[in-house]
């Protein structure tokens, strides 16, 4: 978390102060930053930029915790009706409290937090009134640091059996990893062991106590998101970083994990691309989940920020994309931060608006220096930002496939529960209007005016208008834009969309799912497909509720759908997203173990050992591997000599372990030391001489 100003010392990695001055980005703007400057008119007209929405591609349904934000006691505004009103005109889903790190000093009983400041009027019962007021949900903190079981189990009976609010979410402690075990401490820990190992098994306490008095409450732990230190990070003497200790201790025992997400930097343009990054680290936590044999335990995204610019329009830019990109990823909530920060030191964004480093959605109202923030409770632009969330899409509308042509474009969809189709198109570039063609996969609108709604640069509120549906949409310069269109009528299906999809068989080129029946008609035939970006290629089809699907790639992870197709053809809306995996060939005659032996957020060190199990000596070798996310590369190598091609590597021997004896006589064992900006999954295809070895 990063404290409000004056309340406490900041997060180390939280404090970077915003870009004294503003990168050029694109043309200079007009003064006010709203209008680009009139193109060159000898130049061609550009091309739109293509956007592809499909609605067979299902990404999973808006869940009505999903749009959230950080309340914390330290903010005397926290509950006051101005708040309030604001928060429930943004839809705000759900509340987090007692506040980031506060959560591991704070004790609800007397609602003090020693060490901190707890403003008035911020006890527990005045947070839930504000909860209720707003129609929202809590998730609370409670204290693992300077806590107990006992007292996080006081807290569940007071606020579910005495006060009956049913507050269902719970996580232990804040982000415990820093609490000094890494080196770095700003987290309170009071334990003699501030060890991964030591939470993980007094997680397992709190839980057993929580559950003992409301059975009915979910519990989560606290994890490092890949990619962000400290993950991949081991201390003395231990084997295995924070969440490779943790998740196989608290699997099957906690209800739910972690994670928050800063992506920090100091320029605007890489800020607003960082989103990108964000399916895969959320990937590599799914995967690790899944090694540890949980791997549909939910992710709560509980702190989100970017570092950078953040109470203007390049933060309500990343916000918006941010916040749909995880729940797209199947997290379960998002919880922005924070209602109220504080200014810090002031900067110019890169259009030109005063920029004062405040990390909340409303304005604190004070000043640095001579400079002032907006009058008390003001809200900043990522405040818009939420809001337009709510007009892409509500709780039980379903998240869909779109896919933009450009890098300045982000494109999200939602196919809402009464049929319409709403498409989120965010345009990065500060200086220029971009313009979009809308392409339809499918979905027929009826061709009637659409709702569009824009927030655009500097503006104060969200402007909200009908347009005839061209197909092309001009968005206005670093703006968030929401079309809004129509189903012609008679082009969908009655059908339910096919429940439950789950995978019942999986080997290394073929996997079985199985689905429950769709209802509302009769079903001509079930049809399986696996989403590639935007498109959906047609796998398999059955006339009965499961499908095995052949000649799969080795060692690759699929996003698949089932959709069922009735008698006039119509398609019904896909079930939620099912996440296939195939494994490698256990009859292969190499064997390939990759073994991450250090990390430290933006590079780690990996060793390789390959194994001849087949009948011949082999004498001069290459294996070739594929890094599975964008933002990996190899920076230095030993015991081995390694090429690389893009994303993929390729080792040949040195003159001592060039020769692999048979039937795993030896092995040979090489090593690298690999950058990466974001995700670092291991590679889950090895070939030696071009057969594909098992992976162990």
């Amino acid at each position: 978390m990063r404290p409000g100003i004056a309340k406490s010392s900041a997060h180390p990695r939280r404090r970077l102060a915003a870009c004294a001055s503003a990168l050029a980005l694109g043309a200079a703007l007009l003064a006010g930053g709203g209008t680009a400057l009139a193109d060159d008119p000898g130049a061609p007209a550009p091309q739109p930029v293509g956007v592809t929405v499909n609605a067979a591609e299902g990404q999973g349904t808006i869940p009505d915790t999903a749009y959230g934000l950080n309340s914390a006691v330290w903010d005397a505004q926290m509950n006051v009706p101005q708040v309030q009103n604001l928060l429930s005109a943004a839809n705000i889903g759900m509340m987090r409290y007692p506040g980031g790190s506060y959560g591991d000093i704070y004790h609800w009983v007397d609602n003090t937090a020693p060490g901190g400041y707890v403003a008035p009027g911020t006890d527990f019962d005045a947070f839930m009134g504000t909860v209720k007021k707003i129609g929202a949900q809590p998730i609370l903190i409670a204290n693992y640091g300077s806590g107990t079981p006992q007292e996080a189990a006081d807290w569940v009976r007071y606020a579910n059996v005495t006060k009956g609010y049913g507050a269902k979410f719970w996580e232990v402690g804040n982000e415990l990893y820093g609490n000094g075990h890494y080196g770095s401490g700003w987290e309170t820990d009071n334990h003699a062991d501030t060890s991964p190992a030591a939470y993980a098994h007094n997680v397992v306490d709190y839980v057993t106590a929580m559950k003992a008095v409301d059975p009915t409450v979910k519990v989560g732990a606290v994890l490092t998101l890949p990619g962000n230190w400290p993950d991949g990070v081991m201390a003395s003497g231990e084997t295995s970083d924070w969440n490779h200790t943790v998740i196989p201790l608290v699997a099957g025992k906690a209800d739910f994990v972690i994670v928050h997400w800063y992506p920090g930097g100091s320029d605007a343009a890489g800020m607003l691309n960082t989103p990108s990054q964000l399916s895969g680290e959320l990937a590599q936590l799914h995967d690790q989940l899944a090694e540890a044999g949980a791997p549909d335990m939910p992710v709560a995204l509980t702190e989100l920020n970017s570092n950078v610019f953040e109470d203007t329009q390049p933060n309500a830019l990343f916000g918006a994309d941010a916040y749909l990109t995880a729940l797209q990823n199947g997290v379960f909530t998002v919880d922005w931060w924070d209602t109220h920060n504080g200014p810090g030191a002031i900067s110019t964004a890169p259009d030109g608006a005063t920029d004062f480093n405040d990390y909340g959605i409303l304005s604190s109202g004070t000043c640095v220096g001579d400079v002032c923030e907006p009058p008390l409770n003001t809200p900043f632009a990522p405040y818009h930002a939420i809001s337009m969330l709510s007009h892409l899409g509500r709780p039980g509308d379903q998240l869909i496939g779109a896919a933009s042509g450009s890098p300045l474009v982000a494109a999200h969809a939602v196919h809402r529960k009464n049929g319409d189709l709403s498409v989120m198109l965010i345009n990065k570039d500060p200086a220029k209007a971009q313009t979009v063609a809308l392409n339809y996969a499918n979905f027929l609108p009826d061709g009637s005016a659409a709702t569009v709604d824009t927030f655009r640069d500097q503006a104060s509120s969200i402007d909200s208008a009908t347009a005839p549906n061209t197909g092309t949409w001009t968005l206005p310069p670093y703006s968030i834009t929401t079309v809004t269109v129509h189903p012609r009528a008679g082009s969908g299906s009655a059908l339910s969309a096919p429940g439950a999809p789950k995978v019942t068989a999986a080997g290394a080129t073929t996997a079985t799912v199985s689905w429950t029946p769709s209802t509302g008609g009769k079903v001509d035939r079930y049809e399986v497909y696996r989403q590639i970006g935007a498109n959906s290629e047609l796998v398999a089809t059955s006339t009965g509720t499961s499908a095995t699907v052949h000649n799969l790639v080795p060692g690759s992870t699929g996003t698949w759908n089932i959709l069922a197709r009735d008698s006039n053809g119509h398609l019904s809306r896909p079930s939620d997203p099912l996440t296939v995996r195939t494994g490698t060939p256990q009859d292969s005659t190499c064997k390939v173990s990759y073994d991450l032996t250090a990390g430290w957020g933006n590079g780690f060190n990996a060793n390789v050992t390959v194994t001849n199990t087949g009948p011949a000596t082999i004498t001069g070798w290459t294996l070739a591997f594929t890094f599975p996310s964008s933002g990996e590369s190899v920076s230095g190598f030993w015991n081995a000599n390694l090429k690389s091609d893009g994303g993929t590597v390729t080792a040949t021997p040195v003159d001592w372990n060039a020769t692999l004896a048979p039937n795993g006589g030896n092995s040979a064992t090489f090593g690298f030391t690999g950058a990466n900006n974001g995700a670092y999954q291991p590679p889950t295809v090895f070939t030696l001489n071009g057969t594909v070895c098992t992976t162990v």
